[in-house]
């Protein structure tokens, strides 16, 4: 069971909150009292006087600010399967990647975000946790690769993701991203620390008429640009900008 020991209201409020929304057990008590029995995870505030001990049987002790409360019941919920099994992120690559991290078989959270955004949320999700892996779907050639070449100082494999995203019923518009990345995330990969990708015609193609529907005043960037942003070397509104201060040109070419 995970107790929540703290005097400080906000700290309190957040970190009930959290664990309500995910219908996990726990019960609360001041930081000078016994703590119940059966208690395995305590979450206390820096300022909470409680004796810290994860060893000889005795509570994981989870110290963490209120406006970190989220990790905070992220990393108790850790500790009570610690025994179950390491943290998996999986993606689904695209323009807005779906994001799940699971602890074993549980699904721990969940994210659809812009690709310039998710690395962050990738990378932020598996700090402090020392064998994570990020499971990415090959699906989306030049988003996995982006990815792939974006996640530093974590273990990472590239998974085949062929049959991984569900028929969506009545009401499930939208989720069909982030339970693709359940599915990837429960599927071995093979490791990698790069991935090289030569984007086809095809591809740059899509990428100039994509720039062509976000500029403001009908401009379309041309193959060199289409390029640098294929790498991930610019964003489409990057290379816009690029554009239109005529600098089209890649760095060596200019060299």
């Amino acid at each position: 069971m995970i107790v929540v020991a703290t005097d400080d209201f906000e700290l309190y409020h957040e970190a009930v909150g959290e664990l309500r929304e995910r219908g996990v057990s726990f019960t609360t008590v001041r930081p000078d009292e016994d703590l119940p029995d059966g208690t395995r995870v305590v979450i206390t505030a820096p300022t909470d006087e409680l004796e810290p001990s994860d060893d000889d049987g005795r509570p994981v002790h989870v110290v963490v600010d209120a406006d970190d409360a989220r990790h905070g019941v992220e990393e108790a919920l850790a500790a009570l399967r610690s025994d179950e099994g390491r943290t998996v992120v999986g993606v689904d690559p695209g323009p807005r990647p779906g994001i799940a991290v699971l602890v074993g078989e549980v699904v721990v959270a969940a994210f659809h975000v812009p690709l310039a955004d998710a690395v962050d949320v990738i990378h932020r999700e598996v700090e402090d946790t020392p064998d994570a892996l990020v499971r990415v779907g090959d699906g989306d050639r030049l988003q996995s690769a982006k990815l792939i070449n974006d996640l530093t100082d974590v273990r990472v494999e590239m998974v085949d993701e062929t049959g991984t995203t569900p028929y969506l019923g009545t009401g499930a518009r939208g989720m069909g991203d982030v339970l693709a990345a359940v599915n990837i995330a429960r599927l071995e990969g093979e490791a990698v620390e790069n991935r090289e990708i030569e984007p086809t015609p095809g591809e740059l193609q899509r990428i100039k008429n994509e720039s062509r529907a976000q500029s403001v005043d009908n401009r379309t960037i041309d193959e060199t640009l289409a390029r640098r942003v294929a790498s991930g070397e610019l964003t489409i509104d990057e290379a816009l900008e690029v554009h239109r201060n005529g600098q089209t040109q890649s760095d060596e070419t200019e060299e």
